[in-house]
């Protein structure tokens, strides 16, 4: 297979699409850390605590989501700068390791939506309880 430096720019609209997905992410749980961190300190409810862990679960999801996302993109640069120095080998092998890269991200934003359920979860069991 050879490599141009069109195939790492692939992954260049993808990437910009993932990170606003990200971001959006990111900001809502800063608002839900927010918000549940007042009712804490006025109830001090226990399932507020189950949330809370929740959120600090997911918060760690995202982090890694962005940090491996970020050095993905970084890496299809790399990847093109290698292509047009001509080291095609070198600029593959780094473009493969961005997609792995890309993968795992996707694959933390896939537990990061598992937990974003269990969160609701939380809630439910309470209204069940009462």
């Amino acid at each position: 297979m050879t490599l141009d430096i069109s195939t790492p720019a692939l992954l260049f609209p993808a990437v910009s699409l993932l990170f606003l997905s990200y971001t959006n992410r990111f900001l809502h749980l800063a608002a839900l850390i927010r918000n549940l961190h007042r009712d804490w300190i006025e109830l001090k409810d226990e399932a507020l605590r189950a949330q809370i862990n929740n959120l600090r679960r997911r918060l760690k999801l995202i982090r890694w989501m962005q940090l491996l996302g970020a050095v993905s993109l970084l890496l299809c640069v790399v990847s093109m700068v290698a292509v047009v120095a001509n080291y095609t080998v070198t600029g593959m092998v780094v473009f493969v390791t961005a997609l792995v890269l890309m993968g795992l991200s996707l694959v933390f934003l896939t537990l990061e939506i598992w937990c974003s359920g269990g969160a609701l979860q939380i809630l439910l069991n309470r209204v069940e309880k009462e």
